[in-house]
């Protein structure tokens, strides 16, 4: 069935380092569909959020009940009367039905505000995700779409004969034309393996950890920094491990003890109870894995990926490792070089080495002694309600829509807006999205699209409106200055939004093809071409202004910016091709020690140690959220993503309505009803490659 859709960003250094809209009240604990928004007039409805802990557990018993009686009514179908209408509707309707209706029970556990809603929402979660693995091993309902499948072979469309391949490729990757014994085996692990994903991201939602520092300890940081920290009862100011505060402190603060002490909290978040439990997940895995007949847990995941199998990801990320080394051998040099003269100018003993906790700092030195950027200078022209105005006008030009706030919206805390997304030509409605921006005590601690509707045909015929969620973390206003955005949270502000307009912009017959329901290794592909904008003069002049008298970013500071790109290249790209490593490691292995494979792959592929006590993977959000045996992806959907923008938007504009719209039809609208690659030939033109990836890198001239 379908879980909750988390599309997770690459945070800075944590990547070096989810109609009519469906809406739905509550009525009696029960989970109904409103009335299509273009009948419904001024009484449409929208998701509510403002349920109590024992309405989502009762409403989520009534989900279960409902869609567990479609389930036994298919069940029970004779074999020989199996058809598209009682069979592949019904299960197209039902699975519309449940994707439609668990978002409201599971999504509050990453953004409520309540403690008591959170648990209830995390327990639904646990609740739903064992029903997900008890509906997947229905054996007799697979038997029913096997004999179906036998029964049709030429009288259907292409999407519903890709959903019945689809159905019937699930059913036999779950085991169910095994024996009964391997059945409920592979049944009792997956549902552990559930279990144990959710708690390892519920102890990092809830992890609420801060050090405290003197003013003096944070050397380097600026005033509007300082200002936006809380003291304790000494005076001392409390750092927290939220990314507003931890980035910026890791690429300013001049005293290595102090980030030292921060990177070290950073990367022992959760360590003791989340290495356990990532440790048991992986053996877990690989049993299944074992049990279905596959010699790993990656080769698992990867079999219905565009890259196939674990070998084609080990020879990808050689292939990058073999490119980068040189760039990054050069870039350590210069690093260490910068850090031996810092050293003897303040006094500081000189290890001759690169720690954990030097290099963000370093890197951030490298784009002002290279490149001249002045970051202090810069966050002042990037403004958030600037850069989304900028951001909305470049989205909307780009696809031919528009976008409208919904006033009085029904939200799960005040800081979150919703907005309803409109084709510019048709004035049809397309879909809504929420945006939840700042860290509070509680929420989802990293950068994510949430998928809460699908877009697609519902039973009546027409179209559902999708729903998606922006959830980030930046900075908070404060009196007397805005939230100002770093640049590199301009471009995970542009990434993510670009996953909500995959959501949005998804026309598919079936909810299981909707938005980002693509290959994983497919799924970054839209939101990374998308980062383009955020690095061309342009697009940066339309989302930036001086916060104080609106003035533009001067031109000099706009070149050195976009000229910076290239900086680190090297490293950056390298620390990827660590954590990718690293989880295909994990995954192709019946057990591991993650805290020894982690700074392996560290010491042997980046040449900087992991530091002593750490084990980074107890955070590493994505080996729990749906990226186990499948963090490669990053790396190669950039490949495909430059490819795009260099071939199609840099030559034929970047700013062109018509290559926006093709590209909207083409990637966006077709959601995961077409091959990804097949996508990418229509739009290219040819089979894609590698050539404008290394070139944007700086690694290769450009032709």
């Amino acid at each position: 069935m379908c879980a909750l859709r988390v599309v997770v960003c690459r945070a800075f250094l944590a990547a070096l380092a989810y109609k009519p809209v469906l809406r739905m009240t509550i009525q009696n604990g029960s989970v109904t569909p409103a009335r299509d928004c273009s009948q419904a007039g001024d009484e449409r409805n929208t998701l509510r959020w403002d349920l109590s802990p024992a309405e989502i557990r009762t409403t989520t018993d009534s989900l279960i009940n409902r869609v567990k009686k479609v389930y036994d009514d298919i069940g029970s179908l004779k074999v020989e009367n199996v058809c598209v209408e009682n069979t592949l509707k019904a299960l197209a309707n039902v699975r519309l039905d449940y994707a439609s209706s668990r978002h409201v029970l599971d999504f509050p556990q990453y953004v409520f505000p309540s403690k008591e809603v959170r648990t209830a929402s995390t327990e639904a979660d646990k609740k739903l995700s064992d029903f997900d693995v008890e509906i997947s091993m229905r054996e007799d309902v697979f038997k029913r779409i096997t004999a179906l499948q036998k029964k049709l072979q030429d009288n259907l469309t292409s999407e519903e004969k890709r959903f019945l391949d689809r159905l019937v490729t699930l059913g036999k990757r779950n085991g169910l034309h095994l024996s009964v014994d391997i059945q409920e085996e592979i049944k009792r692990t997956s549902k552990l393996i559930s279990e144990l994903s959710i708690e390892f991201n519920k102890n990092l939602n809830e992890d609420n950890t801060f050090l405290l520092f003197s003013e003096r300890e944070l050397g380097g940081l600026a005033d509007s920094y300082l200002n936006g920290l809380d003291k304790a009862a000494d005076g001392r100011y409390k750092v927290t491990l939220e990314y507003p505060h931890y980035f910026p402190l890791m690429k300013r603060c001049h005293n290595p003890e102090t980030r030292r002490k921060m990177e070290t909290a950073f990367h022992s978040r959760c360590k003791e109870v989340n290495t356990g439990i990532l440790e048991e997940l992986i053996q877990l895995r690989a049993k299944v894995a074992d049990l279905l007949g596959y010699s790993s847990h990656a080769n698992y995941v990867l079999e219905i990926n565009m890259a196939k199998n674990a070998s084609n990801v080990s020879d990808f990320l050689d292939t990058f490792y073999e490119t980068l080394k040189p760039i990054a051998n050069k870039e350590r040099k210069y690093i260490l070089a910068l850090k031996k003269r810092e050293c003897l100018m303040k006094g500081y003993q000189f290890d001759g080495q690169i720690n954990a906790w030097d290099l963000p700092y370093y890197m951030n030195q490298v784009e002002q002694c290279k490149f001249a950027v002045n970051k202090d200078k810069l966050i002042e022209y990037f403004p958030l309600d600037v850069v989304t105005q900028g951001l909305f006008g470049i989205y909307q030009e780009l696809l031919g829509l528009t976008f409208t706030e919904v006033d009085h919206a029904h939200v799960w805390h005040e800081n979150v807006t919703l907005y309803s997304a409109y084709d510019t030509e048709t004035g049809e409605e397309i879909g809504q999205f929420y945006l939840d921006l700042h860290p509070r005590e509680g929420k989802y601690g990293h950068a994510a699209c949430f998928g809460l509707q699908p877009g697609c045909r519902g039973p009546d015929g027409n179209r559902r409106l999708p729903v998606a969620a922006m959830v980030a973390n930046f900075t908070k206003p404060r009196k007397g200055c805005p939230s100002l955005l770093q640049h590199h949270e301009v471009e995970t502000y542009f990434h993510e939004f670009g996953h909500v307009m995959h959501e949005l912009c998804s026309k598919t017959t079936f909810s299981e093809f909707s938005g980002t329901l693509v290959e994983t290794d497919f799924v970054e592909v839209p939101s990374q071409m998308l980062e383009n904008w955020v690095w061309e003069k342009e697009p940066l002049r339309r989302m930036s202004r001086h916060y104080k008298d609106g003035t533009p970013i001067p031109d000099n500071l706009l070149d050195k910016l976009i000229a910076s790109r290239v900086a680190n290249t090297g490293l950056m790209n390298l620390r990827q091709v660590v954590l990718s490593k690293v989880d295909q490691s994990l995954h192709t292995s019946p057990c591991a020690d993650t805290t020894e494979v982690f700074a392996k792959h560290c010491r042997d592929i980046l040449g900087v140690p992991a530091t002593p006590g750490t084990n980074m993977t107890a955070s590493f959000s994505h080996l729990a959220g749906g990226y186990d045996g499948q963090y490669y992806s990053y790396l190669w959907s950039e490949v495909y993503s430059m490819d795009i923008f260099f071939s199609r938007f840099k030559k034929e504009g970047i700013m062109n309505p018509k290559v926006g719209k093709e590209y909207r039809r083409v990637i966006l609208e077709a959601g995961g009803s077409v091959d990804g690659v097949d996508m990418l030939k229509t739009f290219l033109g040819r089979g894609p490659c590698q050539d404008a990836f290394f070139q944007c890198k700086g690694l290769i001239k450009s032709q």
